[in-house]
């Protein structure tokens, strides 16, 4: 079937409405398949792969969208109403004359807001940003692609008008019982969360959900917030907070793998804090002094398996990879390791949260005799050459920038995460696929829904036929999520997933699996 290509030069809009444009378009019968995307070096590999690459898309750069349509009809005809299709999902209502225009507009007829939510294009949010806090608004900066030098410049403003500066690249947040970004419907209590990891927030919040302990406030700073460059400017700021806020009696302090030397500047800072404070530095090593009042911690789970039990006055665990280690268990995934043939060896992550794929890493170094490799890893010499070609075990970030310019966030949009979940079902050396499931506000309205059909149509295709695969997952959710956890559950399971209680204890089964 014939492939058509048309470039716009010099535009760039909303991954969202270029997904709901992607499958208007593909609903079209005589469509066969279909994308709109940036015309960066990693989009056009992913065009590539999906066979949807020609001369045209090859010659377009990095500011141009890429419009390509393999259908069975007028190629030209098919163009303009993809084209027009675009139009119809970027075209905005008409603006009232009680709308207002700007940030002081907004103030000024609704002088209760201190909160602005901001999700622009990289190149223009760090503008309007800085808008907003002069404007006496703090900020969840959403969008990603920002300059580390626009990151470093706002969190200065921010902090000389006593404002918080969240992001960029901060997903989520809970601010006075009011989720920001993507959001999970969690209880509010009095356990305090700064955190430099978007999903490592939502996993210790939903788990501290389902033991029935809450949240007083949730504050993401953004993940390079504990880079030397940026200096924790607002990761301290937000723990200065919650030090004195009387709402908060614990402190949990999140950071996927921070600098070395911002550990040293953390750890001096927690000394003779009154609070006691439970940290999860992924990848980071147990400070050598006794630091009164803090419980350092390995993974999300054991994180929020302390905090509750500080807060609950319990013991503290002890041991939490019960659900994994158990005999009963071991037996039962037994014959899952007996059905791999010859060279099925390697573990496929593939992660929407970057937080949980950290974490993955964490378990798999100290637990898989091979190495992990990723986009994301833990150490620069694990860099996968090519992110779109997975080498032994991986651990796979779909949602960092390489994959999410001109493309929505995999936790929006599953289209991408089952293009490759397909591809490495394909790889003899795969055993095990691995994937997260988020649900909560913002988030794909039925992600549980779609990629287990897609895991249903791999077991019944010829691909599943050469040889056995597991899927295992974990669900970053609550019950009051509009999605509903037990539900999601459900559903995963009927396609055959196994369902972990927690990402960590589903890296862990991955290894089991896997290991001699």
């Amino acid at each position: 079937m014939p492939i058509y290509t048309r470039i716009l030069r010099n535009q760039y809009h909303d991954s969202v409405a270029l997904m709901l444009a992607t499958r208007a378009l593909k609903s079209k019968e005589d469509v066969e398949d279909a994308a709109y995307m940036m015309g960066t070096d990693i989009n056009k590999k992913l065009l590539a792969d999906g066979g949807l690459l020609d001369r045209g898309a090859e010659a377009a750069r990095a500011n141009d969208l890429i419009i390509t349509v393999k259908g069975s009809g007028n190629g030209a005809q098919l163009l303009d109403f993809a084209e027009g299709l675009l139009s119809q999902q970027t075209t905005t209502q008409k603006t009232g004359s009680t709308q207002p225009g700007s940030f002081r507009a907004v103030i000024r007829d609704h002088p209760e807001a201190n909160t602005a939510v901001i999700s622009l294009a990289g190149p223009y949010a760090a503008r309007e940003a800085r808008e907003a806090l002069d404007s006496g608004l703090n900020v969840l900066l959403f969008s990603d692609n920002v300059s580390l030098q626009d990151e470093i410049a706002l969190k200065k403003f921010a902090l000389q008008r006593d404002l918080f500066l969240m992001g960029p690249g901060a997903g989520t947040a809970i601010i006075n019982g009011v989720g920001l970004g993507f959001a999970n419907a969690v209880p509010q209590g009095r356990i305090g969360i700064v955190s430099a990891a978007g999903t490592g927030l939502q996993e210790v919040s939903t788990l501290l959900a389902r033991h029935n302990a809450g949240i007083s406030q949730a504050i993401g700073t953004g993940g390079r917030d504990l880079g030397a460059a940026v200096g924790g400017l607002m990761f301290f700021a937000a723990l200065d907070a919650l030090q004195v806020d009387p709402h908060t009696d614990v402190i949990v302090l999140i950071s996927k793998p921070p600098d070395p030397q911002m550990v040293n500047s953390l750890y001096q800072k927690l000394q003779g804090g009154q609070k006691p404070i439970v940290l999860c530095l992924l990848g980071a090593q147990k400070p050598s002094q006794k630091l009164e009042n803090v419980y350092f911690t390995r993974t999300l789970e054991e994180c929020a398996h302390t905090a509750h039990a500080i807060i609950s006055r319990t013991d503290l665990p002890s041991c939490l990879n019960t659900d994994v280690t158990d005999k009963d268990l071991c037996q039962r995934l037994e014959p899952m390791r007996k059905n791999f043939l010859h060279g099925q060896s390697d573990i496929r992550g593939l992660f929407s949260g970057g937080t949980l794929c950290y974490e993955a890493q964490v378990i798999w170094r100290d637990t898989l005799e091979k190495p992990v490799y990723s986009n994301a890893p833990l150490i620069e010499a694990l860099r996968l050459p090519d992110s779109t070609i997975s080498k032994g075990n991986v651990a796979l970030d779909l949602g960092e920038e390489e994959f999410t310019i001109g493309r929505p966030h995999p936790m929006i949009d599953n289209d991408f995460r089952i293009q490759r979940m397909a591809k490495e079902a394909l790889d003899p050396k795969t055993a095990v696929i691995l994937f997260d499931v988020v649900l909560g506000f913002g988030a794909h309205p039925d992600p549980a829904g779609e990629l287990g059909e897609a895991i249903v149509n791999l077991f019944e295709g010829e691909k599943r036929k050469k040889h056995n695969l597991v899927f295992i997952c974990a669900i970053t959710g609550t019950a009051a999520d509009p999605q509903g956890y037990e539900k999601s559950k459900s559903v995963l399971k009927a396609a055959g997933v196994t369902v972990c209680a927690s990402n960590a204890q589903a890296a862990r089964m991955a290894a089991f699996l896997v290991s001699k």
